[in-house]
C-alpha cells in the first residue's frame, strides 16, 4: 500500500470512529482512533479573542503531515463551570471555577469569499472536535470536506469539557476498562450479571471519589453553552454548524438555548433527545441488529469476499460462544474472551467497508489468530497497542450519565436482559446490561432541554436507513421536536452520510453555503 493509500485509509476510518454513539459496556461510546496531543495554548477568558497560534504538529501527530493547503492554528478559551440558568457562573459546585476549552482552526490557504467558521463536533460523546477537524480538512479523496466548504469556511473543532485536551475527565483504570470490555456481553447467570453489576459500582466509586459534586457539570446542555462562548471566540455573529452522532444532540440543544444564534446547523445521525435510557437502548439493539442482519445478507451474495459465507449469524454467534468456554490468547497475552469478539462486531457495523473486515477477523479468530478481532475492537474502545485507553470512556460515562434521568433497577434490567435476548438476540442483552454503568454511577444529574427551537431558522436533520448507531427513525423524531428541521434521507448502511454520496453532499453544501434547504422528503440513494 502506498504512503497516500495509507494515509486515505486512516483518515477514512478514524472520521468514522469519531462519529461512534453507542450505549454500550462501560456507559457507552465512541472509538477514539487517534492519540492525544497537547496543546500549550494561554487560555482566553470567555468573551475575549483567544490566542491563536500556529500548531502543525497536531496534524503531524495524527496523521503524518498536514492536509496540503491547510493552516492549523489553536488556541484555549476559559468558560464557567456551571453557567446557571442566567448564562454565568452560580452558587454551584463550580461556582468562581472554569473549564478550559481547547479549539482547533483549520483554514484553506485558497479560501475565497469566507463565510465564516464551521464548528464541528464528531460525537460520543467524548470524541474530538480538534483532531476531527484535521481530518475533515484532508479532502474527500481522504474521506474529508469537499473543498467547496473548506475554501469558504474555517474548519473549527472543539473538545467539548471533559474531553480530550479540554480539562479533561479521568477516572477509569486500563484494568477496568479491559474487564468492562472482556466481559460477556450476556452475562446469563445471577452471579455473572452480579460480577458486572459489581465491576459497574468499582467504576462508578472511582470516578465518584475523584470528582465528586463537579460529576454533573459535565452535562450536554452546559457543552452546549460552550458553544456559544466557541461561536463568539472565532468572532461569528451566527453559528454553522455540523454534529454527527451524539453532536446532534449538541446542535439541537444549542438551537433551543440560542435560536437566534443560528445560522445553519446540520446534524448527521440524530440522536432522539426526548428517548430516555431503556428506550435509546432498546432503539439502539433494533438498530444494530438491522445492520447485522443486512450485513449477513450482503455476505450471502458475496460469498468470494466473504469467507464466512453462507451463514455469517451463524458464524459469529459460534465465534462468541467458543469465546466463551475457550478464548484464543493474543500475542500480548490477552485472551480474545466474548466481550472482544463483541465489540469487533459492533466496530465493523458502522461502515459498509467494514464488513469484509469482520469476515475476515472471524474467519481468521476459527483458525486461531485472533489479530484482528483486536484490531476492530481496540480501535472502537480507544485503546492503545500499549495497553492503555484514552480518555473516551471516562468522558463518555461523566457525560451520558450526567444527562440521564431515567434510573431503571437491577431487576427491571435483568428483566430487559431476557426479554431483548428474544427479541435482539446478539445486541438486546448487552444493550440490556449496558444499562447499568449509569444506574450504578454517583453524583447529581443535570438533564437537558427538550423542546421546539422556537424562532431558529430551518435545520437540516440527516439520517441514513442502515444506521446502527442512530436508528434512522431518530430523525425525524429530531426534525419534528425541533419544529424547524428538514428531513435529508440517505439510502445507505453505516453511520452518518455526509459527504459520503454526491447527492448528500451537493444538498448539505448548498444549505451551508447558501442556506437553501433541501426540498421536503428528499431521498439519497445508496450509490
Amino acid at each position: 500500500m502506498t504512503r497516500t493509500a495509507d494515509r486515505a485509509r486512516r483518515v477514512r476510518r478514524t472520521l468514522v470512529a469519531f462519529a461512534v454513539a453507542a450505549l454500550l459496556t462501560a456507559g457507552c461510546t465512541l472509538p477514539a482512533f487517534a492519540p492525544r496531543t497537547e496543546v500549550e495554548d494561554e487560555a482566553a477568558p470567555t468573551g475575549s479573542s483567544p490566542a491563536w497560534r500556529a500548531c502543525p504538529e497536531v496534524a503531524d501527530e495524527l496523521v503524518g503531515r498536514g492536509a496540503p493547503n491547510m493552516r492549523y492554528e489553536c488556541a484555549r478559551i476559559e468558560v464557567p463551570r456551571d453557567w446557571g440558568a442566567g448564562g454565568g457562573a452560580t452558587a454551584g459546585p463550580g461556582a468562581g471555577q472554569s473549564f478550559e476549552i481547547a479549539l482547533l482552526r483549520a483554514r484553506s490557504t485558497k479560501q475565497r469569499a469566507r463565510l465564516g467558521s464551521l464548528v464541528v463536533n464528531p460525537g460520543g460523546p467524548g470524541g474530538s472536535g480538534v483532531d476531527t477537524a484535521v481530518y475533515l480538512s484532508f479532502g474527500t479523496q481522504f474521506g474529508g470536506l469537499p473543498t467547496t466548504i473548506t475554501e469558504r469556511f474555517d474548519i473549527v473543532g472543539f473538545d467539548p469539557r471533559g474531553v480530550s485536551r479540554s480539562s479533561p475527565v479521568k477516572c477509569i483504570s486500563d484494568a477496568n476498562l479491559d474487564a468492562s470490555f472482556g466481559y460477556d456481553p450476556d452475562p446469563s447467570s445471577q452471579s455473572a450479571f452480579d460480577g458486572f453489576v459489581g465491576l459497574s459500582q468499582r467504576i462508578g466509586r472511582g470516578c465518584g471519589d475523584r470528582y465528586g459534586d463537579q460529576l454533573p457539570l459535565y452535562g450536554s446542555e452546559q457543552a452546549a453553552r460552550d458553544m456559544d462562548a466557541v461561536r463568539a471566540a472565532v468572532g461569528d455573529e451566527k453559528l454553522t454548524y455540523l454534529g454527527y452522532s451524539y453532536g446532534t444532540l449538541l446542535g439541537a440543544i444549542y438551537a433551543q438555548l440560542y435560536p437566534q444564534r443560528v445560522r445553519a446547523l446540520v446534524l448527521d445521525g440524530a440522536v432522539d433527545p426526548q428517548q430516555r435510557l431503556v428506550a435509546g437502548s432498546e432503539s439502539q439493539a433494533r438498530g444494530f441488529e438491522r445492520a447485522f442482519g443486512n450485513f449477513t445478507r450482503w455476505c450471502a451474495a458475496n460469498a468470494a469476499r466473504c469467507p464466512i459465507a453462507p451463514d455469517a449469524r451463524a458464524a459469529v454467534t459460534t465465534a462468541i460462544d467458543k469465546a466463551r468456554v475457550s478464548p484464543v490468547r493474543g500475542d500480548d497475552g490477552r485472551e480474545a474472551t466474548a466481550g472482544w469478539v463483541f465489540y469487533a462486531v459492533i466496530s465493523s457495523l458502522y461502515t459498509e467497508s467494514g464488513w469484509q473486515e469482520l469476515a475476515r477477523a472471524i474467519d481468521r479468530l476459527a483458525e486461531g489468530d485472533p489479530k484482528d478481532v483486536f484490531r476492530l475492537a481496540d480501535a472502537y474502545a480507544g485503546r492503545g497497542d500499549d495497553g492503555h485507553y484514552s480518555n473516551l470512556f471516562d468522558a463518555n460515562l461523566a457525560i451520558n450519565c450526567a444527562d440521564e434521568t431515567e434510573k431503571p433497577s437491577r431487576e427491571q434490567i435483568r428483566q430487559l436482559q431476557s426479554q431483548w435476548r428474544t427479541k435482539y438476540p446478539l445486541f438486546g442483552p448487552a444493550l440490556a446490561v449496558g444499562m447499568l454503568s449509569c444506574v450504578e454511577w454517583p453524583g447529581g444529574r443535570d438533564p437537558y432541554p427538550t423542546g421546539r427551537a422556537t424562532g431558529a431558522p430551518p435545520i437540516v436533520v440527516v439520517g441514513t436507513t442502515g444506521d446502527p448507531a442512530t436508528p434512522y427513525e431518530q430523525t425525524g423524531r429530531l426534525a419534528s421536536m425541533l419544529g424547524v428541521g428538514r428531513v435529508l434521507t440517505w439510502e445507505g448502511e453505516g453511520h452518518t452520510a455526509y459527504p459520503q454520496t454526491s447527492c448528500i453532499t451537493a444538498a448539505v453544501d448548498a444549505y451551508l453555503i447558501d442556506l437553501t434547504v433541501p426540498r421536503e422528503g428528499l431521498r439519497c440513494p445508496a450509490r
